[in-house]
């Protein structure tokens, strides 16, 4: 039969985007579509081009007749996705709220075309999903991680608001003060909380040490309740039992080899559903996350871009600038001088940003 094309472009590589097709086992004539986030040196967080990317992947995805699932997740083994590239924000959409305005407009797209897509979409989550890495990975239909994974929000640390759907999608997955918590306080779940909490759907072991798989040493383990390794509370250690978490974390290897089988596990159980009947269940799911999302991404996007000739032109650049020394803007000096009547001005913003100009030129000289 000669189909017709409903895609609206050809097929094309876009840097920062890896699709593939991986064919069933049991099926080869059917198989699951994977979009990956490709830019593993900045922990995968996504340019205005791969965000172009992951549109057209989902619609392409979406019109795949032989496509059971779609399986998005990041290269490498640190990151799913840590959100926008911060470089990018800093030096080109920091105080440019015209400019931001028209980036945060595919942003929205990239996460409609999530919510959108014609078949499940799964979260392959391979490592550090946080605030906009957080976000698309909650339009996913699906998150399977691995346990040395971390979930969690930065905005309001660096200068914006989680509104590219943590706030709206959060609370749904989690309740409305975990998702305060979360979104507000910038602390960093790990996988096992995550799946306590209701926000992934599974949790599998990552870290080999002599061969055999062992939970993340960064990890409260007070009892195991399968051979995954759920567990009960599952908070980060702090003190001398992180750095010796951490001690012993070095010594293991990463294999995502469970990772992947639990990811084909879920495809296997999508295949041998009705595609219709599928189809419109999770259409019927997602209802709840649309709700929220299309009545707010309009005027969290205005939001988001006026606030980018404020707080968020300062949050991102000292990020951007500060490297791995510092990268805080003086937060509690901007509260003082905003109570004491001074207004924005590039003046205050370079004043908030010296603790990470000089923590970067420290870093430089050491």
């Amino acid at each position: 039969m000669d189909f017709k094309n409903h895609d609206l472009v050809e097929p094309f590589d876009v840097p920062g985007i890896r699709y593939a097709e991986k064919p069933l086992e049991l099926a080869p004539e059917l198989h699951s579509v994977w979009i990956t986030l490709d830019n593993p040196k900045q922990l995968n967080s996504y340019t205005t081009q791969m965000v172009k990317g992951v549109i057209l992947g989902m619609r392409r995805a979406s019109n795949d007749r032989a496509c059971v699932a779609v399986v998005f997740t990041g290269a490498g083994e640190r990151a799913f996705c840590t959100g926008g590239n911060t470089a990018e924000y800093a030096e080109y959409y920091a105080g440019r709220p015209e400019e931001y305005a028209q980036y945060m407009r595919l942003f929205n797209d990239m996460v409609s075309a999530i919510l959108m897509c014609d078949k499940p979409v799964i979260c392959r989550v391979n490592g550090m999903r946080i605030a906009g890495g957080q976000e698309i990975g909650m339009a996913c239909d699906f998150s399977v991680a691995q346990d040395l994974a971390a979930f969690g929000q930065a905005g309001p640390r660096h200068g914006s608001a989680p509104d590219g759907g943590s706030t709206d999608f959060l609370p749904l997955f989690v309740g409305i003060e975990a998702g305060m918590e979360s979104c507000t306080l910038c602390e960093h779940w790990s996988a096992h909380k995550a799946r306590r909490l209701g926000l992934i759907t599974k949790v599998v072991p990552g870290l080999k040490l002599n061969g055999e798989y062992v939970p993340n040493p960064l990890v409260e383990t007070s009892r195991w309740t399968d051979e995954f390794g759920d567990v009960v509370h599952g908070e980060f250690l702090t003190g001398e039992a992180r750095a010796a978490g951490k001690a012993l974390l070095k010594q293991g290897v990463v294999d995502l080899t469970r990772l992947d089988e639990a990811v084909d596990e879920l495809i296997g159980k999508l295949a041998v559903t009705f595609p219709g009947c599928l189809s419109k269940t999770i259409a019927s799911v997602r209802k709840h996350k649309l709700a929220h999302w299309d009545a707010n991404k309009e005027s969290n996007r205005a939001w988001l871009a006026l606030n980018m000739m404020t707080e968020a032109r300062t949050g991102f650049r000292a990020f951007n600038e500060g490297g791995r020394a510092c990268r805080d803007a003086d937060l509690l000096l901007l509260r003082r001088r905003l109570a004491q009547g001074a207004v924005w001005s590039p003046e205050l913003v370079e004043e908030l940003l010296e603790p990470a100009h000089e923590a970067a030129c420290a870093g430089a000289t050491s």
